[in-house]
Protein backbone atom coordinates (compact mmCIF):
# COMPACT_ATOMS: atom_id res chain seq x y z
CA UNK A 1 0.00 0.00 0.00
CA UNK A 2 1.38 3.14 -1.16
CA UNK A 3 0.51 6.26 1.46
CA UNK A 4 2.95 9.01 -0.17
CA UNK A 5 3.79 9.44 -3.79
CA UNK A 6 5.58 11.86 -6.01
CA UNK A 7 3.74 12.30 -9.39
CA UNK A 8 6.76 14.33 -11.58
CA UNK A 9 4.53 17.53 -13.83
CA UNK A 10 4.88 16.84 -17.41
CA UNK A 11 6.27 19.45 -19.56
CA UNK A 12 3.92 20.91 -22.29
CA UNK A 13 4.15 19.02 -25.29
CA UNK A 14 4.57 21.00 -28.44
CA UNK A 15 1.99 20.04 -31.02
CA UNK A 16 3.81 18.60 -34.12
CA UNK A 17 3.84 20.67 -37.86
CA UNK A 18 0.51 18.62 -38.71
CA UNK A 19 -1.29 19.61 -35.42
CA UNK A 20 -0.17 23.27 -35.29
CA UNK A 21 -1.61 23.86 -39.14
CA UNK A 22 -4.53 21.83 -38.27
CA UNK A 23 -5.55 23.88 -35.43
CA UNK A 24 -4.83 27.33 -37.00
CA UNK A 25 -7.17 26.38 -39.75
CA UNK A 26 -9.85 25.57 -36.90
CA UNK A 27 -9.37 29.13 -35.23
CA UNK A 28 -9.37 30.52 -38.75
CA UNK A 29 -12.72 29.32 -39.37
CA UNK A 30 -14.16 30.10 -36.02
CA UNK A 31 -13.40 33.86 -36.74
CA UNK A 32 -14.74 33.79 -39.98
CA UNK A 33 -18.04 32.51 -38.42
CA UNK A 34 -18.19 34.93 -35.48
CA UNK A 35 -16.56 37.88 -37.40
CA UNK A 36 -14.21 38.41 -34.59
CA UNK A 37 -11.26 37.64 -33.55
CA UNK A 38 -11.41 35.12 -30.62
CA UNK A 39 -8.08 33.93 -29.73
CA UNK A 40 -6.04 37.19 -29.40
CA UNK A 41 -2.60 37.82 -27.25
CA UNK A 42 -2.95 40.28 -24.75
CA UNK A 43 -0.91 43.58 -25.75
CA UNK A 44 0.49 43.77 -21.84
CA UNK A 45 0.41 41.74 -18.97
CA UNK A 46 1.64 44.39 -16.66
CA UNK A 47 -1.57 46.55 -16.70
CA UNK A 48 -2.51 48.29 -12.94
CA UNK A 49 -5.56 46.70 -11.94
CA UNK A 50 -8.27 49.02 -11.51
CA UNK A 51 -9.18 50.61 -8.43
CA UNK A 52 -12.17 49.11 -6.77
CA UNK A 53 -15.26 50.61 -6.62
CA UNK A 54 -17.65 51.07 -3.87
CA UNK A 55 -20.76 49.25 -4.46
CA UNK A 56 -23.85 51.40 -4.97
CA UNK A 57 -25.88 50.65 -1.32
CA UNK A 58 -28.47 51.78 0.56
CA UNK A 59 -28.26 54.52 3.16
CA UNK A 60 -30.17 54.77 6.12
CA UNK A 61 -31.36 57.82 7.40
CA UNK A 62 -30.09 58.36 10.93
CA UNK A 63 -33.33 59.67 12.93
CA UNK A 64 -32.92 61.63 16.88
CA UNK A 65 -34.32 59.92 19.45
CA UNK A 66 -37.79 61.46 21.19
CA UNK A 67 -37.04 63.24 24.26
CA UNK A 68 -39.86 62.06 26.75
CA UNK A 69 -38.56 64.22 29.76
CA UNK A 70 -37.60 61.37 31.91
CA UNK A 71 -37.49 61.88 35.49
CA UNK A 72 -36.55 59.10 37.47
CA UNK A 73 -39.15 57.84 39.90
CA UNK A 74 -36.44 57.34 43.17
CA UNK A 75 -33.90 59.41 44.30
CA UNK A 76 -30.74 58.29 44.33
CA UNK A 77 -28.92 56.61 47.14
CA UNK A 78 -25.68 58.29 48.50
CA UNK A 79 -23.62 57.31 51.30
CA UNK A 80 -24.56 53.70 51.89
CA UNK A 81 -21.05 52.18 51.73
CA UNK A 82 -20.07 49.32 54.10
CA UNK A 83 -16.39 50.55 56.08
CA UNK A 84 -16.00 46.76 58.17
CA UNK A 85 -16.13 48.20 60.93
CA UNK A 86 -19.01 45.49 62.56
CA UNK A 87 -16.82 42.75 60.77
CA UNK A 88 -13.93 40.66 63.26
CA UNK A 89 -12.70 39.01 60.51
CA UNK A 90 -12.86 35.83 57.97
CA UNK A 91 -12.96 32.53 59.12
CA UNK A 92 -12.40 29.22 57.29
CA UNK A 93 -15.29 26.82 57.22
CA UNK A 94 -14.23 24.05 54.83
CA UNK A 95 -11.47 23.83 52.60
CA UNK A 96 -11.03 27.23 51.25
CA UNK A 97 -14.75 28.45 51.66
CA UNK A 98 -14.32 31.79 53.63
CA UNK A 99 -16.85 33.29 55.89
CA UNK A 100 -17.21 36.53 57.43
CA UNK A 101 -17.69 36.74 60.86
CA UNK A 102 -19.51 39.34 62.99
CA UNK A 103 -19.68 38.42 66.39
CA UNK A 104 -17.53 36.37 69.13
CA UNK A 105 -20.52 33.45 69.15
CA UNK A 106 -20.00 32.75 65.42
CA UNK A 107 -16.17 32.39 65.62
CA UNK A 108 -16.56 29.67 68.29
CA UNK A 109 -19.34 27.91 66.56
CA UNK A 110 -17.31 28.09 63.13
CA UNK A 111 -14.35 27.03 65.17
CA UNK A 112 -16.49 23.69 66.56
CA UNK A 113 -17.74 22.74 63.20
CA UNK A 114 -16.46 19.21 61.95
CA UNK A 115 -15.93 18.49 58.29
Amino acid sequence: MMIYGYIPKSKPKKLSKAQQEQKDSWVKSLNKISGRRIIAVPKSINKPFPSPKIPPGRETPKYASLDTGFIPCTKSVDGNTYTGAKMKGVATMHKSNAVPVFTDTEAKEISNMRR
